[in-house]
């Protein structure tokens, strides 16, 4: 992340506008940048301000929270191309008031039924490359948008998308983060065919406040507002993105595109002291989050106090204990299908517990055995109207603004999510024809009691896990705000053994990356456990927040570290 960025955005010790810190605000919030936002009638977080804006617009002229969310998202695919867009996957978590209860979607995309494994292995690949052809799956968005439209929706598809349209057309200024991201872009990107003929002015990135267009992305929209989701995988769309593929080294075929279909998941969850997070099961690692939380419940963290070295030290012992888990069993469940009800049980946790001191790091992590069981960029949204309905949902190309693949004339880029899949038969997240690859991007959820209680997100990676985790620790144990418990400094843990690439096992510790804001006294009592700290920019995700307000309405929350906004009315 731009370091001018960082210094605005982190932790106590924050420099803002005036000049101040956030210690220094009136409220008493040190680690706040900003008040959070209350509203009567419906809200919405975003990472761009015309993005929630335009959400709100949805909702005021009647449509429900999941309208706005499609609209919002679309107009993101437009204004935030580094993180988002129509050629990527969408997961979402749905709050009904009408049944009480939540409901998921997985529109993730599979990878193309003509590659395989000794395709990669003819060409001496030992991983997947991160752009270009190879690593691009379906995208599964649109049949996200369609799937949550068709049980939710109240205004049309058409209305839904048309600000993105207008805004797509007119043109919109470029925020800052995300014109610092699409310039580190463009030398990545700029070797496949239609990146810089669509992404680019004149070979270059759009500057800060620049007025940026994308009128191929306008009428992709429109004949998708028009046609429906059968226009993006079965029409034309799809057909111009099979020809694509097949004159430039690609894979992705129109037979994949229409073959897609996103589906319904139940969310899985655990309770944190009296707290519900719900997350969605495999292929995505939502549910390294609740693993967390359960192998923390047993200390008094709030006793210990936000930022002290047994705060950070157990933190840090509970991901490496849950992503080892992670690395061995969180894959496509119709290929491998993982055993998540002892993976997230208070028992399985007791016992791989057992592994934490707290006096010494651990450097070496196993996953849980058989016996035991049984069995780089995103946009995050939410949205809540007057009705009761909440949306947490979360919508990515994956690394940066994806692979590159611009088909002529579509103004959007394919994804390159299939990079996380592992080369290497037998594995469980190997690559395999017609396979979802494991998925960072997760929405959250959390109920009280069975009523809900706040919808949010943390984007960013192997960081996701650790941010829901971490928010949740903040609000609960250390009584923070809804707006404080996102600008409190965070801790990212590195180095884990992953479930993609090579999957090199962890055999060092791997290293903690600590935001501004922690003592020097905690960094030192954490070199003393065995960790290594390091200092690192930019790495600790993104985060947008709405909470029931018990005296009636909403309270939202946006990242100070992003262009985001959140507004209600």
């Amino acid at each position: 992340m731009h370091k001018t960025i960082l210094t605005i955005a982190l932790g106590a010790v924050a420099v803002l506008a005036a000049g101040a810190s956030a210690a220094d605000r009136i409220t008493g919030q040190s680690f706040a940048t900003r008040s959070e936002v209350y509203a009567p009638h419906a809200m919405a977080a975003t990472s761009h301000p015309l993005a929630t804006q335009i959400a709100l617009d949805v909702m005021k002229a009647g449509g429900s929270a999941v309208d706005a969310a499609i609209a919002a998202n679309a107009a993101l695919g437009l204004m935030e191309p580094t993180g988002n867009g129509i050629g990527g996957d969408l997961f979402a978590i749905v709050w009904d008031p009408k049944t009480q209860r939540l409901h998921g979607y997985n529109g993730s995309g599979r990878s193309p039924k003509s590659l395989t494994l000794a395709e990669f292995q003819r060409r001496g690949l030992t991983d997947i490359p991160p752009h270009g052809p190879l690593p691009v799956t379906v995208p599964g968005a649109v049949d996200g948008w369609f799937a949550l439209h068709g049980r939710f929706g109240r205004r049309s598809m058409a209305q839904n998308l048309a600000p993105a349209i207008r805004y797509a057309r007119d043109g919109h200024p470029v925020h800052e983060t995300i014109a610092y991201y699409w310039d580190r872009s463009v030398p990545r990107l700029s070797q496949w065919p239609g990146f810089s003929e669509q992404f680019t002015i004149d070979g270059r990135a759009p500057r800060t406040g620049e007025t940026w267009k994308n009128p191929h992305l306008a009428n992709t929209l429109q004949a998708i507002a028009d046609g429906g989701r059968d226009a993006f995988y079965k029409g034309r769309i799809a057909r111009t993105i099979g020809d694509y593929f097949a004159a430039n080294d690609g894979f992705l075929s129109y037979g994949d595109m229409a073959a897609h279909t996103g589906e319904w998941v139940d969310p899985v969850s655990t309770n944190y002291r009296g707290y519900d997070l719900w997350e969605l099961p495999p292929s995505g690692q939502g549910i390294a989050a609740l693993q967390i939380l359960n192998l923390l419940e047993p200390y008094d963290l709030k006793a210990f106090g936000f930022g002290s070295p047994e705060h950070v030290h157990l933190f840090v012992e509970a991901k490496k204990l849950a992503f080892a888990d992670r690395a061995r069993w969180y894959a496509d469940p119709d290929f491998h299908p993982a055993p998540v009800a002892k993976l997230v049980s208070k028992d399985y946790a007791r016992e791989r517990g057992k592994l934490i001191s707290m006096e010494r790091a651990l450097r070496e992590v196993q996953p849980g055995t058989p016996g035991q069981l049984d069995e780089g960029d995103t946009i995050y949204l939410t949205t809540a109207d007057a009705d009761g309905m909440m949306v947490s949902l979360i919508q990515s190309n994956y690394r940066g603004m994806g692979s590159g693949m611009a088909p002529p004339g579509l103004g959007f880029i394919l994804q390159d999510r299939g990079e996380q899949f592992v080369l290497k038969a037998g594995h469980p997240n190997s690559f395999e024809p017609g396979k979802r690859p494991f998925h960072t991007i997760i929405p959250a959820f959390v109920t009280k009691d069975g009523k809900p209680w706040l919808s949010y997100g943390v984007m960013g990676g192997a960081m996701q896990p650790q941010g829901h985790a971490q928010i949740l620790l903040n609000l609960i144990d250390f009584g923070m705000n809804l707006q404080e418990a996102g600008d409190a400094p965070r801790i990212q843990h590195d180095g884990s053994t992953e479930p993609a690439g090579q999957a090199t096992a962890m055999s060092d510790g791997g290293e903690v990356d600590l935001e501004t804001g922690f003592p020097y006294g905690t960094v030192r009592a954490l070199m003393r456990k065995g960790h290594s700290v390091r200092f690192a920019d930019g790495p600790y995700g993104g985060y947008q927040a709405i909470m029931v307000n018990p005296h009636g309405g909403w309270i939202g929350a946006s990242e100070s570290r992003k262009d985001g906004q959140a507004a209600g009315y």
